[in-house]
């Protein structure tokens, strides 16, 4: 397969350049023993996965780019590095379309790796993925979420271990229905492999830094990137792990959201801690004229570890409830009694307009529960109208997360083709042929 050097042309297509000239002395690739075309320039490379009816020849391969021509199109998967691949499955196409896709990649994988791939699932459990990549990591946790900091280290460990156990195996990263969860695996593996890795490595974290600024960084949300840079702190010492606990007295939202026709909002709060939930308030009211809402955790709440506090919006007409904001952290990174998000820092919040520009976030902590005395807002705090019983209120969105594997076992009834003598014809049609996706 050659090396191309992607060039833009009118309508963003891309076309290999065709002055061929000597291999670059330096160079690893394979492809190179004779002439290559274009420079040795780090890259990623691309293939959006399409029927076999679509794949005929180049010409087909430009035209079926266009999702709306073409909907059955929907995994996206990438070589960031030679030997790490992202797969990205949109959380708007159906499970149907997913295991057609799943069945194409998994053929493909055999096909050029063998048995040399490891499938880390950052998504629900499957049978249909468990099935067909027998190879597969579950280090799932819900999306548009961080996973716990914890996790997130015994990602990157698994993955250098399994990258660093055969110079042939490659890493297979899988996300399905948030790209963000591939995002923050990328930029915690750049930061871990920065300081584990060998200068020879110097290539692949640059394809890697290329392909996260390029796909992934805009698709992840604010929570996502604070445990990104948590656990830089964590490799660099900047950030020590401690097991001490805190006590949590107050949630204070500065400027009231215009989540009603009146330019206000009915809030609740879930507080959970290691993804269990420890807590749910009643349901307050608050109006346009407002300037805050102080929820009061009256005894103080003790929390440890990885928190997340999710905000909703109780709506009476359609009976229904609306995240206002959610935001994660981990209390070893506190060293005050207070904690100050700004929308920009907040998940949901941060692209809603009906959440104020300059509206922020407010959390006061003491590390001892007799020891708080507030700033004032004791006096402030409202009270709610209404208690958390409401089912509405009371139900656990993440209860059940993974706890039972996302399909049907009875829905997984197609067969393995690579097993059947089947091969997998579109990387062979596309020899030589790479496309760029963006």
């Amino acid at each position: 397969m050659g090396c191309f050097k992607s060039k833009k042309l009118k309508g963003r297509t891309y076309a290999p350049l065709s002055n061929a000239r000597d291999a670059s002395p330096n160079c690893r690739c394979s492809c190179h023993k004779r002439q290559v075309v274009a420079g040795c320039e780090p890259s990623t490379v691309s293939y959006e996965l399409k029927s076999p009816s679509l794949v005929k020849g180049p010409d087909k391969i430009r035209r079926s780019r266009s999702l709306d021509r073409h909907p059955t199109f929907a995994m996206d998967i990438t070589y960031v590095t030679e030997r790490i691949i992202v797969i990205v499955f949109p959380r708007t196409e159906n499970d149907a379309t997913y295991k057609s896709n799943l069945k194409e990649v998994t053929r493909m994988l055999r096909t050029k790796h063998g048995t040399n791939y490891m499938v880390f699932n950052l998504s629900e459990k499957r049978y249909d993925l468990a099935k067909f990549n027998n190879r597969v990591f579950e280090f799932g946790w819900p999306p548009n979420l961080a996973p716990p900091l914890e996790r997130l280290c015994s990602i990157c460990k698994s993955v250098d271990s399994w990258l660093n156990s055969d110079p042939q195996n490659i890493a297979v990263i899988h996300s399905k229905g948030d790209r963000g969860r591939a995002g923050i695996v990328i930029a915690a593996y750049m930061h871990y492999s920065n300081i584990c890795a060998s200068a020879d490595q110097a290539l692949d974290r640059f394809a890697m830094k290329q392909f996260f600024d390029d796909k992934l960084a805009d698709s992840m949300q604010p929570s996502q990137k604070r445990y990104v840079h948590y656990f830089a702190g964590l490799l660099s010492g900047a950030i020590r792990m401690n097991n001490n606990s805190l006590y949590l007295h107050r949630v204070i939202i500065h400027g009231v959201p215009n989540f009603d026709s009146r330019g206000g909002c009915r809030p609740f709060l879930k507080i959970y801690q290691g993804m269990q939930q420890i807590y749910t308030s009643g349901v307050y009211s608050a109006a346009e004229k407002s300037r805050k809402i102080i929820i009061s955790l009256d005894a103080g709440l003790q929390v440890r570890g990885d928190i997340f506090i999710k905000c909703y919006h109780k709506s009476s007409r359609p009976l229904a409830r609306y995240t206002i904001f959610q935001v994660q952290f981990h209390t070893c990174t506190i060293d005050s009694d207070q904690m100050m998000f700004e929308k920009g820092e907040l998940d949901t919040a941060c692209t809603d307009s009906r959440f104020a520009a300059n509206g922020k976030v407010e959390l006061l902590f003491s590390n001892h529960r007799e020891d708080f005395r507030g700033n004032g807002s004791v006096q402030d705090s409202t009270m709610p109208v209404e208690s958390s019983n409401d089912p509405l209120v009371k139900w656990d969105s993440y209860e059940n997360f993974d706890l039972v594997p996302e399909d049907n076992l009875d829905d997984v009834g197609f067969h393995d083709g690579i097993a059947n003598g089947e091969s997998y014809s579109m990387f062979e049609l596309v020899k030589g042929f790479f496309i760029f996706a963006f």
